[in-house]
């Protein structure tokens, strides 16, 4: 129920009725598939001190003087293969999510707003947040769109969250939406959107690949809980469906030791042990994105078929289907729980 906001003098300025806000946030996206603006994204997002774990005094002249320099010509590449119409894929899934989750509050908690951000890029969650608070949202739940927590994802969102708000005199009341990495709403959902998709292939798999997204080793070592819940949601799902899945870790950047096995060298060894036909899917993004539909669904494929693979199938995440939509609006319900 919207909540009255009383009588207010004559003289009294408008005052914009009370609202609930709910930002849903994802990691980030270039504004065009092109040198400057992935450069410019990229900027950011190496800069964050969550996602590169090195002083700055020594990293800065890493990423200005040579990272910069040639990995968004290369990235940018990468983009144009996967670029829509609405922009990039995990930008246009992130919209639509927002659009339908609005859609289905609007009929049953209409004094509840739903937008959506990016941790790097635009729409900013500076941006977006103050857009709420100016709609008159006075509790805004924030809901970082990555089912396992990691410190360079879930909490780098915490820490732009209550920066953006370090700015504001009158701070909106706040909610984080906790890791749902063991949640059943998460896991039958995926479930239910494997059977699916494999059920609709025109071979069987030998073997079913979860690719999440990697991390160096030394965030495992130094506590983060990220790698234990990789593997916890794999032996649910794993559990669910009654089917073993293979676990791997893909996007490895520079020289550190990452989390293993990594993906693109168990493409490229399935083959080898008798797994000539393979499904591949990501329950670690919440949406397509580049690393989905470029480094697995193409790069993955070539790789697998490199190694001697046959018949090869990437599924898609959850994105905006009716499954995912369910899921996502159960665990925004229940995190609203006592402010509607």
């Amino acid at each position: 129920m919207m909540r009255d906001i009383g009588p207010l003098p004559d003289s009294h300025p408008p005052v914009a009725a009370k609202k609930i806000g709910v930002l849903l946030v994802n990691l980030g996206t270039p504004d065009a598939p092109d040198t400057a603006s992935v450069k410019r994204y990229l900027k950011e997002f190496l800069s964050d001190r969550r996602v590169v774990e090195i002083p700055q005094i020594i990293w800065q002249p890493i990423l200005r003087g040579i990272i910069l320099n040639t990995r968004p010509a290369e990235s940018a590449e990468a983009y144009r293969l996967v670029w829509t119409e609405y922009g990039s894929p995990l930008a246009d899934y992130t919209r639509r999510q927002s659009v339908k989750l609005a859609e289905t509050m609007v009929v049953t908690q209409n004094h509840v707003l739903v937008d959506w951000a990016m941790r790097y890029g635009n729409p900013s969650i500076k941006q977006r947040l103050s857009a709420l608070k100016s709609a008159g949202c006075d509790r805004i739940l924030i809901a970082p769109l990555y089912p396992q927590y990691s410190g360079a994802t879930t909490a780098s969102v915490h820490d732009a969250v209550f920066e953006a708000i370090g700015d504001m005199r009158w701070h909106p009341a706040i909610r984080l939406l906790p890791a749902y990495h063991d949640d059943p709403l998460y896991i039958d959902a995926l479930a239910a959107s494997l059977e699916r998709d494999l059920a609709a292939l025109d071979f069987e798999p030998d073997a079913i690949v979860a690719s999440f997204h990697g991390m160096p080793q030394r965030t495992l070592e130094l506590g983060d809980p990220y790698h234990c819940h990789c593997q916890k949601t794999a032996r649910l799902l794993s559990e669910k469906m009654g089917r073993e899945l293979v676990i791997a870790f893909q996007s490895r950047f520079g020289r550190a030791k990452w989390l293993e096995p990594a993906t693109d060298t168990t493409l490229e060894a399935l083959p080898g042990q008798g797994k000539k036909n393979i499904a591949i899917f990501a329950p670690g993004f919440s949406s397509d994105c580049l690393e989905t539909c470029e480094e697995l669904a193409i790069r993955g494929k070539e790789q697998f078929e490199d190694g001697g693979g046959e018949k090869f199938a990437y599924l898609p995440c959850l994105n905006d289907s009716d499954i995912g939509m369910d899921m996502l609006e159960g665990l925004i319900l229940r995190e609203l729980s006592g402010w509607i």
